[in-house]
């Protein structure tokens, strides 16, 4: 039985006497890449999710050039709106927040200044992929959509029902940094307590106690904490 049983695993094993037999060019032929895109290229899509990902674009250098140095930062501005615009409306459930969005386009706008790669090479290449000269680049850039994420997250309600209320300092950048650092003014903190307790009550330091009628946060000078709070 034993035998029987080799017999028909060589038999199965055996290759078909039909099938067509290479061509000696075939077997002595150099193997071909494949340079497609892997899923864990660094692209913009990458960029755009906050994924881990691998700068695997394989480009020379060549010398500096003005012109492509214009080039790779004026690509990263053109997607700049559409990056900061879903890095907003997607924590908050597709509405938009005007004042959130410009700031996260004028901190883009800043970070894209390191991104010129002196002309050098291109900032992608032509599947799409950053080079990987462009590290610090990227890295600068997904800093400030993390940012503006956390900011959406913890700070656009509260910052637009204080805008609404016209409290002190609610309209610009500093309310949304301050808020997501758990601080804001003494001024507006309380208006913020009084009008916007809903929006804000989550994101601003603890009430003080004692036998103030108004609720009041610490100020920041005191505040034992340092760094963005963590919700």
């Amino acid at each position: 039985m034993k035998a029987f049983l080799v017999s028909l695993f060589l038999l199965g094993s055996a290759p078909d006497g039909n099938a067509p037999a290479l061509p000696p060019e075939a077997l002595a032929a150099p193997p071909v890449a494949d340079d497609s895109p892997t899923a864990w290229a660094c692209t913009v899509d990458t960029l755009r999710a906050g994924k881990e990902c691998v700068f695997e674009a394989d480009q020379s250098s060549g010398a500096p050039s003005d012109s492509q140095d214009t080039a790779n930062k004026k690509m990263l501005q053109d997607v700049a709106k559409a990056l900061c615009s879903e890095a907003v409306g997607t924590l908050r459930d597709g509405r938009a927040d005007s004042a959130l969005t410009s700031l996260c386009q004028r901190r883009f706008t800043t970070a894209v200044d390191q991104c010129g790669l002196e002309g050098t090479t291109s900032i992608v290449d032509a599947k799409g992929r950053f080079a990987p000269g462009a590290r610090g680049c990227y890295r600068a850039l997904s800093a400030v959509l993390q940012e503006v994420q956390f900011m959406a997250t913890v700070a656009s309600p509260c910052c637009e029902c204080a805008a609404r209320a016209g409290c002190p300092g609610s309209r610009g950048d500093q309310c949304y940094s301050d808020v997501s650092q758990q601080f804001a003014p003494p001024a507006a903190a309380s208006c913020m307590s009084d009008r916007c307790s809903d929006a804000c009550s989550m994101v601003l330091p603890s009430q003080s106690s004692g036998s103030r009628s108004a609720p009041t946060v610490r100020e920041h000078g005191r505040s034992t904490q340092s760094g963005s709070a963590s919700l």
